[in-house]
């Protein structure tokens, strides 16, 4: 399993007991668990109204999408503001896209549109942290992973509703969000601790455009060491063990989390899971050869599994491993990272590695969901930490802009074909019914029955409420 608390970042400190045990265990060539599986924590009791969602796919578009070309055209403004893209149908009647998602256009009648998310921080780091913690952190200055962070939506759906069978409750595809920096905030347990941490892939930085394969060394046994060789060795630290610890509050729960992880590294029905070689060539090429299609197809396949919530993070390498920001559309005036040289905020949006990709994997994602019947109990979310400026720029791109942007929201209960709230005439500010990054998340933890008063326990016994927005009830 990936860490996400290099050493900078601390996750805890070793009790003498758990360094005892992490020294039996240390000749069977795994690290130590980072999830835990089984029931909900007392918590659990606090649902407030019927859960309309089992499970939710968290789709980020590292960046910020440019809604004045998506999904908020303004056709009637002047030029140097409406969209070089035409409008399109789509199955809902009145509601137009733009011309660079066909396929998704086919799916509105699935989608609920928030088109008045608004927010005042058009830094992408603070934008990030508020987005996928789903609160201001607490101190407004840090912006990656800490141990008392606030639990992200994840592990607050991990503690509160538990998990499934030998299957994590909480994974990370393809790879945790990072901008050449410490993952950033949102992606761990925070102060629920690290058994409540995803289970994220160590996949290796080049070539997102690539058929490289998802790596598994997150689930896969040590070189070397087939089932049968595993049990020998738990038989013999066990022995080693013995039992004078066993009784000890912290070495049970250690034990119960460990049990839980070899029985995911050694259970074949976990690893089918994460085998994408199962899927037939065509439902793979339906979402796209490349790291994009194949983490939504994997992200269907662990939501089948048993998986709870799947995180899915968009973000651009090259084949040399350097990252690039595709997204966040400005325009390239200078050589970034070796990609065509100098771009426009146009040829960005355009090119594969960007809108062609989405509009594939994300259709794929959205039929395949709904005609496996997983849809309607599987809340599949579309975000990014703001949209772009309605004036085009020098570069014939967009900058940053926090003000007034889109969320998409599918599934798990949502009203399909509807659009909530509206952008001004350049689709500057919000016209009507703002939306915080806040009262996102408290939508989201809606759809499970949670409300946003329901509280989760610090470390020091302190209860504290798992969101300090307000749910947009009426998009269900």
């Amino acid at each position: 399993m990936l860490n996400l608390f290099p050493a900078a970042y601390p996750s805890q400190s070793l009790t003498r007991r758990q360094a005892i045990r992490m020294a039996a265990c240390a000749g069977l060539g795994f690290s130590l668990p980072r999830f835990a599986t089984g029931v909900a924590g007392s918590e659990s009791s606090a649902l407030s109204h019927r859960p309309t969602a089992k499970n939710c796919i968290y789709i980020f578009l590292c960046g910020g999408p440019s809604q004045p070309d998506l999904w908020d055209l303004k056709p009637e403004a002047p030029a140097g503001i409406r969209s070089v893209f035409d409008s399109i149908e789509t199955t809902v009647p009145g509601l137009r896209f733009g011309s660079l998602i066909p396929e998704v256009a086919r799916h509105a009648d699935k989608l609920a549109l928030i088109r008045s998310m608004t927010h005042a921080d058009n830094d992408h780091n603070g934008a990030i942290a508020r987005t996928l913690l789903g609160q201001f952190p607490e101190r407004r200055a840090e912006f990656y992973v800490a141990r008392d962070d606030h639990p992200a939506i994840g592990a607050i759906l991990h503690r509160l509703c538990g998990a499934r069978g030998t299957v994590p409750a909480w994974v990370v595809l393809p790879r945790p969000f990072t901008t050449l920096s410490p993952p950033h905030k949102g992606q761990t347990a925070g102060f629920l601790g690290p058994a409540y941490d995803p289970l994220a892939f160590n996949k290796e930085t080049k070539g997102s455009l690539s058929d490289a394969p998802l790596k598994l060394d997150a689930v896969a046994l040590p070189e070397g060491v087939n089932e049968l060789r595993l049990r020998t060795r738990l038989n013999l630290a066990e022995t080693i063990r013995g039992n004078h610890l066993a009784s000890a509050p912290a070495v049970t729960r250690l034990q119960s989390s460990y049990d839980d992880a070899l029985s995911l590294v050694s259970t074949s029905a976990a690893h089918r899971a994460f085998d994408l070689n199962l899927e037939p060539d065509r439902v793979r090429d339906r979402y796209g050869r490349n790291e994009y299609g194949q983490s939504f197809l994997m992200a269907r396949r662990l939501i089948e599994a048993g998986v709870r919530t799947v995180n899915v993070f968009w973000t651009f390498f090259d084949a040399k491993g350097c990252q690039f920001n595709l997204w966040d559309n400005h325009g390239v005036p200078n050589d970034v990272c070796g990609i065509d040289g100098q771009m426009t905020g146009v040829q960005q949006l355009t090119h594969q590695y960007c809108t062609p990709s989405f509009d594939r994997s994300y259709s794929a994602l959205l039929a395949d969901m709904d005609e496996r019947d997983l849809l309607d109990e599987t809340l599949v979310v579309v975000a990014g930490e703001f949209g772009r400026t309605p004036k085009i720029n020098a570069t014939n791109g967009r900058d940053h802009w926090a003000h007034c942007y889109t969320q998409l929201l599918a599934g798990g209960g949502v009203r399909g074909g509807q659009v909530y709230g509206a952008s001004d005439k350049q689709g500057a500010y919000v016209k009507d019914s703002p939306v915080s990054p806040d009262d996102f998340a408290a939508t989201i933890l809606h759809a499970f029955g949670f409300s946003p008063e329901t509280p989760v326990i610090a470390p020091n016994g302190r209860p504290v409420r798992i969101s300090s927005g307000n749910p947009v009830t009426g998009l269900f």
